[in-house]
């Protein structure tokens, strides 16, 4: 009866101790978790006395929690499945089982490494106790039970465990939220009994094997972390990584390999680690235990795809960076703003195979797995460490990939560039290409030929402007994206003069259509690694701007030519009247009447000239002062793409593009200045005074509209005000605008005319 009931104790039953699942069928290793114990002493035995019968059926409770516990550690270091992942496809068209066996799991392995230590330790006690009841007189159920008590606080609540993460199938970061909730029980003594080999079994167990439980679990998670943070590898074959790859998500949400790979194609990029960059992985939240933040999560992520791309570099950037090398003498190695700071790499005629390491040195790399390998070697998991190390990796990968993008890539020059292309900084640049497409654009593009039509005056700006060492202009290419808009001609189309003249303008003027040529985009071509830092979101956001500044400027220069023109005409007109002795009181009358046009149009200019130059000196080239400080200042990539996509922010916004009500009405005002200079040039032609009040009164009505806005209490509260300032202090210098914006509110002001035109 003994042995029977200490080989009870470890899982095996016989005639004395039973298993009453037994009768109904028989069990193997596989057979599922039963949900409560079933040991219980044979109902035929009638010598053994009620109160013996309930202490010995609570002692074999423990056989049954032990055979449960080594059934599922069986399971779990079963390596079967690595055989079948190595398998022949023709395996696979094999008879498969009858019952669907649950996916390996890793982190269900490494608990069951724990639990069997804790097993052992169990089964140490039984022998223990069978030595000494062989070689002592004692009683029996006292002694088994005083050396098996400890087991009783611990085995239940292992027991639990187990049965929960097998009827859940609780895997990965869900079972590092599992073990880490039941290591807090609010008992600070249970905190101390933590030891990594030799756990004090006078504590309290509950504690401790989730402790230890949590120690194996942490361990597949750390060299999780250091495949992917010193490697750049994903070590996930089963999903438990809090790290995916992107495809995996788009799978889950239903989208087909073929839109993943489009998507994917996009990046118009034939490295592999770009398209990792931006579309391979991401934050999966299912298996992202709780207690790691989301921001340390993030740096994780984006370390690991740092280390990916310093490991990987382009074969175009190996072939660049060894021809430097070499045309480069040592010790010359400067850029511009950074000379000196971060010295090249010793050997300039290293192999191309040395260039991934020396974007990231072995040095720096045995540094983070260090790191990472003392973090694993911890008895105990702290958090605060956890994170220190965490942002050490991430400040290590993010210097280095700024080095890899600012020094060697020439991410500074490649910035100005984009501020003397997409934000008109080369004025020169686009003052000729405006007026050597000037007569082009008086007509309506031709879809079929537009962008070729536009290179020819395109390509003449550039001879006559741009210099044979600027490198960068090779890679700037003039667009025109799409017509889905409706094509308008630049020179508005003029109804007759009659009675609706001024409504179907005004209808006109209401949609706020832009004419085809406002489609004029710029495309700017970009080399690994820079496609890191600019984005397509970032180049769109550029571009926005450019077309934006480049309405401006067309407008600017429309009422220049106009005026310069019109002066033209009139020395001309003057001339050939002296020439014909006519009286000059004759061309002083016509002067006379044009008055009011010319101030209209100096008030145009006025506005359109304090607008571009306040965008161009407050806006840009402020904030591009800003931009260079903090290049100067930084070492760190990311806090470098913060700063950069601030920069944008701020150019959008304290240009205003981000107010669609300002936006349409600055849009509304350069295209009625558009019209106003057409309409001037066409008078000789067609005369149309209505249509010219009209467009002068709707000027007024959207200047002052535009004051009225910039003065809201919404703006001036704004992060706007010190900017928005300046720009209401150019414009309102004289109190002009204020006067007339309080007119137009207040007082129902006559309709402009200039009906004295039409006695021409």
């Amino acid at each position: 009866m003994l042995h029977e009931l200490l080989l009870a104790l470890l899982g095996y039953t016989g005639d004395l101790i039973i298993d009453e699942r037994e009768h109904s069928k028989s069990l193997g290793v596989d057979a599922p978790i039963s949900d409560e114990p079933t040991f219980k002493l044979a109902p035929d035995i009638s010598f053994i006395q009620p109160s013996e019968r309930d202490l010995i059926e609570k002692i074999t409770t423990l056989g049954f929690y032990y055979r449960e516990l080594d059934r599922f550690s069986v399971r779990s270091r079963n390596l079967s499945w690595i055989r079948a992942a190595n398998a022949s496809s023709l395996a696979s068209d094999l008879s498969k089982p009858k019952a669907e066996k649950p996916s390996p799991s890793v982190y269900r392995r490494a608990i069951a490494n724990g639990i069997v230590e804790i097993l052992s330790v169990y089964r140490s006690a039984v022998l223990h106790i069978e030595q000494k009841l062989l070689s002592e007189t004692v009683p029996i159920l006292a002694t088994v039970t005083q050396g098996l008590n400890k087991f009783f606080v611990l085995l239940p609540p292992l027991y639990e465990l187990v049965l929960e993460i097998e009827r859940d199938d609780i895997r990965g970061g869900q079972l590092l939220n599992l073990l880490h909730k039941r290591c807090h029980c609010g008992v600070p003594e249970l905190q101390t009994c933590i030891q990594r080999y030799t756990p004090h079994f006078s504590c309290k167990w509950d504690s401790v094997y989730a402790h230890r439980l949590l120690w194996h679990a942490h361990q597949v998670l750390y060299n999780q972390l250091a495949a992917w943070m010193v490697y750049g590898i994903l070590q996930d074959q089963h999903g438990e990584f809090f790290i995916r790859r992107q495809e995996d998500k788009d799978v889950e949400h239903g989208s087909s390999h073929r839109d993943i790979s489009e998507k994917l194609a996009r990046m118009s990029t034939d490295d592999t680690s770009l398209t990792d960059w931006h579309l391979g992985f991401h934050i999966y939240l299912d298996m992202l235990p709780e207690y790691i933040h989301m921001r340390v999560a993030e740096s994780i992520l984006f370390s690991g795809k740092a280390i990916r791309v310093l490991r990987n570099p382009s074969h175009a950037f190996r072939f660049q960076d060894i021809v430097y090398h070499q045309q480069v003498p040592r010790g010359s190695q400067k850029v511009q703003g950074f000379s000196g700071r971060f010295p090249f790499l010793k050997d300039p005629f290293a192999d191309k195979e040395l260039i991934g390491e020396e974007l990231l040195p072995q040095s720096e790399a045995d540094k983070i797995e260090t790191m990472l390998l003392e973090l694993k070697e911890s008895s105990e998991f702290h958090k605060r460490s956890f994170e220190c190390a965490i942002d050490s990796i991430r400040a290590t990968a993010a210097s280095h990939l700024w080095q890899l993008v600012v020094v060697r890539a020439d991410l500074n020059g490649h910035l100005k560039a984009l501020k003397d292309y997409f934000l008109l900084a080369k004025g020169d640049f686009f003052q000729c290409f405006l007026e050597e497409s000037r007569q082009l654009m008086r007509l309506p593009p031709r879809q079929s030929t537009a962008e070729a039509d536009l290179m020819v005056p395109f390509q003449l700006a550039a001879i006559k402007t741009i210099s044979e060492e600027d490198k960068y202009f090779s890679r700037v290419s003039l667009r025109i994206p799409s017509f889905g808009m409706t094509v308008k001609s630049s020179q508005v189309d003029l109804p007759k003069t009659d009675g609706n003249a001024g409504t179907a303008l005004s209808s006109a003027s209401s949609e706020i259509s832009l004419d085809g040529w406002d489609g004029i985009a710029l495309e700017y071509s970009v080399d690994w690694p820079l496609q890191l830092f600019f984005t397509p979101d970032v180049l769109s956001k550029y571009c926005r701007v450019f077309q934006y500044l480049l309405r401006l400027k067309r407008t600017q220069m429309e009422l220049e030519k106009s005026w310069a023109s019109v002066m033209h005409q009139d020395h001309t007109d003057f001339a050939k009247h002296r020439n014909d002795h006519v009286k000059g009181s004759v061309s002083q009358q016509g002067r006379q009447r044009s008055r009011p046009m010319w101030r209209i149009r100096e008030h145009m200019a006025f506005l359109i000239r304090n607008l571009q130059f306040y965008i161009q000196v407050d806006v840009i080239e402020s904030q591009w002062n800003v931009l260079q400080a903090h290049i100067q200042d930084s070492n760190d990539f990311t806090g470098l793409v913060g700063v950069h996509q601030e920069y944008l922010s701020a150019l959008i916004s304290q240009s205003f593009l981000d107010i669609g009500s300002l936006s349409r009405i600055l849009d509304s005002i350069m295209k009625l200045c558009l019209q106003f200079c057409w309409n001037i040039e066409n008078q000789e032609s067609s005369a149309n005074t209505s249509e010219l009040e009209h467009i002068i009164e709707e000027f007024n009505k959207k200047s002052n509209s535009l004051y009225t806005i910039l003065r809201s209490s919404r703006l001036v509260g704004s992060q706007r005000a010190p900017f928005l300032r300046r720009f209401l202090m150019r414009l309102n210098f004289n109190s002009f605008f204020e006067a007339t914006a309080k007119g137009v509110l207040n007082v129902v002001r006559p309709r402009p005319t200039l009906s004295v035109l039409n006695q021409q």
